[in-house]
């Protein structure tokens, strides 16, 4: 995490108190609670706080607790550090300085349901909007309507301290309304946006859901509204920032690259159709190259079977590459996992090229079968094709490479 001290602002007059929730809150508050006590000479007794992150990923920290949580579906761990987190911001003084450090999976790690919904209603929410084949935008959009702490309420119960959020983006556009939920920022979505959402994939939520997104009470602060005057809020590390890395890695290694971007979205076996198109564009022209992509693919889920975006991408590759020499893919989450049942051993994507279809059909598996049932994770497991990381301790973004060489 060494992008993050130089982004650490100086120690206030009172206590500061670190607030973190995400896939990297383990590993930012490490760092940060090193650097104040040791290098920024802050006393221990004005150093408070609580991290909450994705199970398996707790770092070890000396003051400042980790609390482990469900990711992507938030459980009791998770909705009882988002209730201490709501009681050190209200506690805090116009002295006193809260450092938010936010990541991806903030929004399933700080689970603090709104006035007349339930634990239980939140968790049906979660489900019902990962299986839809809705982008992050409009999880969150959801989301934030239905809590005490997205959608800028967490800067609500803040003020008077002055309020410094560093971020990870792991979002198309960095938009820090989107990184986990937006808690300490102004939201410019709306109560009818949500409830756009819900009609728009014909959600079916409990009526407490339903009158929640028509409580005028529920609707989060906007732009302008004064609990925001003064707080800041700076990236510490983008997608971008990663795939100018790959890039010249990839040049480094004597390919061209095509870099597609940090912001391709769409449903994971409709874009691994297009990108197993170009590999082959490329092939016949003769280009010794690296397609490298990332964003928020989605999936939506009509099997029984498991598996995230990325493994459902290399699925589908697979099956559209099926025959094709010299085309090779990996697709993985900078996370460690993708999909899975929240453990930390889960996978974190998948590997494909054009063998991987006559390999499995040797093995007696149907690869159109498992795509349709949504099914990847045991497609690929008996193979051997499963790229599993463990835990990384951050995330930044999905990573899609491709490389092209003569057949």
């Amino acid at each position: 995490m060494s992008c993050l001290p130089v982004h650490l602002p100086k120690p206030p007059a009172g206590r500061l108190i670190m607030l973190a929730a995400g896939k990297a809150a383990g590993s930012m508050t490490e760092v940060a609670e090193n650097f104040y006590l040791q290098q920024a000479g802050l006393t221990e007794d004005r150093l408070a706080g609580l991290a909450v992150t994705r199970h398996g990923y707790g770092r070890p920290t000396r003051l400042v607790r980790v609390v482990e949580a469900g990711h992507p579906v938030p459980d009791e761990a998770g909705l009882a550090a988002a209730e201490t987190t709501l009681q050190l911001a209200d506690a805090a003084t116009a002295d006193d300085l809260i450092l938010a450090l936010i990541s991806g999976g903030a929004s399933a790690n700080w689970i603090a349901p709104a006035e007349g919904l339930t634990f239980a209603d939140k968790q049906t929410v979660t489900r019902a909007l990962l299986r839809s084949g809705a982008n992050i935008g409009e999880i969150n959009t959801v989301r934030k309507h239905l809590s005490r702490i997205k959608g800028g309420r967490l800067a609500r119960r803040a003020h008077p301290a002055r309020l410094v959020t560093l971020a990870i983006s792991d979002v198309p556009g960095d938009d820090p309304a989107v990184i986990g939920s937006g808690p300490t920022v102004p939201d410019r979505t709306t109560l009818a946006d949500a409830r756009a959402v819900v009609a728009r994939f014909r959600l079916d939520f409990p009526a407490a859901v339903t009158r929640a997104l028509a409580d005028p009470g529920n609707e989060t602060p906007k732009p302008g509204d004064a609990i925001f005057a003064g707080n800041e809020f700076a990236l510490v590390a983008r997608p971008a920032d990663a795939f100018r890395a790959a890039e010249a890695a990839v040049r480094a290694a004597g390919y061209e690259c095509v870099l597609l971007g940090d912001r391709v979205e769409g449903e994971a076996r409709a874009v691994a159709a297009e990108h197993a198109r170009l590999a082959r564009d490329l092939q016949r022209q003769g280009r010794r190259a690296a397609i490298l992509s990332g964003g928020e693919l989605t999936v939506t889920i009509r099997g029984q079977g498991g598996g995230g975006p990325n493994q459902e991408f290399a699925l589908a590759l697979a099956l559209a590459l099926d025959g094709t020499a010299g085309i090779v893919a990996l697709a993985g989450d900078t996370d460690g996992t993708d999909g899975g049942a929240g453990r930390a051993d889960d996978p974190a994507g998948a590997f494909a090229d054009g063998a991987t279809v006559a390999r499995a059909r040797a093995l007696g598996l149907d690869a159109a079968a498992f795509l349709a049932d949504n099914n990847s994770t045991e497609f690929f497991r008996p193979l051997d094709d499963l790229l599993t990381t463990g835990p990384t301790y951050t995330n930044v973004n999905d990573f899609r490479a491709i490389l092209v060489d003569r057949p």
